[in-house]
């Protein structure tokens, strides 16, 4: 019996021993036959794999409610495929496509430093780096350059003109690196008969196919131009980097050289979100170099949505009017050259609309841009984050504050304006008025100047530009995109520039920080960061990635007092002082002050400027407008009409009742 049982344990175990056998031979089985069947019959048969990039969507931008902005749509590529190629006859094909795009007026890539036509001279001011690039001395011409390209590419029997078409394509292929890892693209969004064409030839085009790949969409490629921005091809210096200075070039990040980038605005600023990962598709390749099947081994990943605080329906509004308004003006013998103006969230620092004039149009951009650069009144420039202008008598409410404050004035107190002010004998300015005895209300209301002077010399340039400051003019915003900190003066006490000053001359600052400083006076002290970015989400808006908050930068403490004196003359000055005339019936209690800036500058008439905010009791937006040579506040004071509406008012039931257009004092 033990030898029985012995035996039994002997078959058991034998019989385990073969049953791990057969499991081992049959996972390497499946190993062999399924899981990595296209590797071991490649390595058997000759075939062998590349991989290809297969471009990821870039994340698109909306607006605070998703409204699109910024989208992707389907375009045409023509590609070349290396592993297709004649390359015997490569030349004849470039040949080929290039008359098939000449006749239909599309152009293709060509980024050859030499001339299009001849004589060929160099089109880049330092072309070392091209002269080297194909083996040749920097002192080398360029004559020398089109006879070593015609060798390098065995062009033989074309004219200078067609061999330059060729050399033009071979060059920049190589430039990009092309390779069966890396396809060639010949030209970008071509039109749909271009590859239909492409298509009905591709028997005597090989290698050459038509891709349909996703490219930057504008909903309305004219709104906000300077805040959305562009996008564009990547530069050698965006390519390569710094290394020296701790500069990352792209290539290094991943990315491919025919890729777009963001240039400007909130493209740029969110390039690394909005650029998506690229994904990969495998060929197999015979023994012969031919692709016999293909798959999809890593899906693209698209890039991330930025949702903007931006309201498109109030930004097309206030961009509107500021456009119709300067025409108006001008077509009534003003002289105004430009403007801006920005709609601001008081609670949070958000950024509702922002606008300028002149502007550009995004769709035209490219083709446009030696001409918008040569234009004398700079419609590239974001003039309500960079540009910088004195801000005249909507100052004054900061300057009281830090009056009332420091106990050099109260609201009751009355000054008598006797016109010119007399205190120097070296600088006597006058008022725009002589009002007689007023007090911090009624000199709000009317713009006393004369008032402000006095004031402004009691507080003394220190103290006033302190609480300046802490209202957030002459300091940055932080708003994403960047802005000028402005100009800021310092001066000594007791002069005729502290006068200056206390009215709104002297210091420059941008519409933006007029809107940063309004929202901080409306909200009782608290100025937040300007922001132009809600929240980044999926591509699919089904997950959030981030949350922007509303950040504090600093809190000024400003006494009831002060604060409720200086609120009720902005009320006075839309009630009945000079703002009463475009907003003196408006259904919604608004706080607001108007201003006329002097300028020594182009072609001699002030500027208008108007701040105001809203609802006056609990104080939701704050407005602020400056017109380059527009005049006097009431031009300005029509556009914070327009963007009350529009944020207040639905379409349906505006009542924007603009008064038509009445000189203000």
């Amino acid at each position: 019996m033990p030898f029985q049982k012995e035996q039994h344990l002997r078959v058991r175990l034998l019989s385990l021993i073969l049953a791990v056998a057969l499991l081992i031979c049959g996972v390497r089985m499946l190993s062999l036959q399924v899981i990595h069947a296209n590797q071991y019959i490649s390595q058997g048969s000759g075939i062998t794999a590349r991989t290809s990039v297969l471009k990821a969507p870039r994340g698109e931008i909306l607006d605070c409610y998703g409204r699109e902005i910024a989208v992707n749509r389907d375009g045409y590529n023509i590609v070349f495929n290396s592993a297709y190629l004649d390359w015997d006859h490569l030349n004849d094909l470039i040949l080929t496509l290039c008359d098939y795009l000449s006749a239909e007026n599309v152009a293709w890539v060509d980024e050859l430093p030499l001339s299009k036509t001849a004589p060929y001279g160099f089109t880049d001011e330092d072309p070392a780096a091209f002269l080297k690039n194909i083996g040749l001395a920097h002192y080398a011409t360029a004559e020398n350059a089109f006879t070593k390209l015609t060798a390098l590419y065995h062009i033989d029997g074309l004219s200078s003109e067609r061999a330059r078409l060729v050399m033009g394509v071979r060059y920049s292929m190589s430039k990009a690196a092309f390779s069966l890892a890396n396809p060639y693209t010949f030209a970008e969004d071509v039109p749909a008969g271009i590859m239909q064409k492409i298509s009905e030839n591709s028997f005597c085009l090989p290698g050459v196919t038509v891709e349909t790949a996703p490219f930057r969409s504008y909903v309305d490629s004219t709104l906000a131009p300077h805040l959305i921005g562009t996008v564009g091809p990547i530069y050698a210096e965006e390519w390569n980097g710094d290394p020296e200075n701790g500069v990352v070039g792209l290539k290094e990040k991943g990315y491919h050289y025919n890729d777009k980038v963001g240039k400007s605005g909130i493209e740029a600023y969110c390039e690394d979100l909005l650029h998506g990962t690229d994904g990969e598709i495998t060929y197999y390749l015979n023994a012969d170099g031919m692709i016999i099947s293909s798959e999809i081994t890593k899906q693209p990943i698209p890039g991330k949505t930025v949702m903007l605080t931006l309201d498109k329906r109030i930004q097309q509004t206030v961009q509107n009017t500021l456009l119709k308004t300067i025409d108006q003006l001008n077509e009534n013998g003003g002289r105004c050259t430009g403007g801006a103006a920005v709609v601001m969230n008081v609670k949070t620092g958000q950024i509702f609309a922002s606008a300028n004039a002149p502007t550009y149009d995004r769709e035209t951009y490219q083709k446009q841009y030696e001409t918008l650069l040569s234009n004398p009144n700079n419609p590239l420039i974001n003039r309500a984050f960079q540009g910088i202008y004195p801000i005249g008598s909507t100052i004054k409410p900061a300057v009281a504050i830090a009056a009332l404050d420091a106990g050099s004035l109260t609201a009751d107190e009355r000054i008598t304006c006797q016109h010119t002010y007399t205190l120097f004998n070296d600088y006597r300015p006058s008022c725009m008025g002589t009002h007689g005895p007023i007090d911090l209300k009624l000199a709000l209301a009317a713009s006393c100047n004369y008032y402000f002077f006095e004031v402004g010399r009691r507080v003394g340039a220190t103290t006033m530009g302190r609480y300046f400051n802490q209202f957030g003019l002459g300091v940055k915003t932080g708003v994403e995109i960047g802005d000028s900190a402005g100009l800021f003066v310092k001066t000594d006490e007791g002069t005729g520039d502290t006068l200056q000053i206390a009215i709104g001359q002297k210091n420059a600052f941008t519409p933006l920080q007029m809107a940063v400083y309004t929202s901080t006076l409306a909200n009782g002290g608290t100025r937040y960061r300007a922001t132009l970015i809600d929240k980044v989400v999926s591509y699919d808006l089904k997950e959030t990635y981030q949350k922007n908050g509303k950040e504090v930068l600093n809190t000024i403490t400003i006494s009831d007092y002060a604060l409720k004196s200086v609120k009720e003359g902005m009320l006075s000055v839309t009630e009945d002082g000079t703002g009463s005339r475009v907003l003196g019936d408006y259904p919604i209690k608004v706080g607001g002050k108007t201003g006329t800036s002097q300028v020594n500058y182009g072609n001699g008439v002030d500027n208008s400027v108007f701040i105001a905010f809203a609802p006056f009791d609990d104080p939701e937006i704050a407005i602020a407008v400056i017109l380059e040579h527009g005049n006097n506040g009431f031009a300005a004071g029509t556009i914070v009409r327009n963007a009350l509406d529009a944020y207040f008012f639905s379409d349906e039931t505006s009542v924007n009742t603009t008064p038509s257009y009445t000189v203000l004092g």
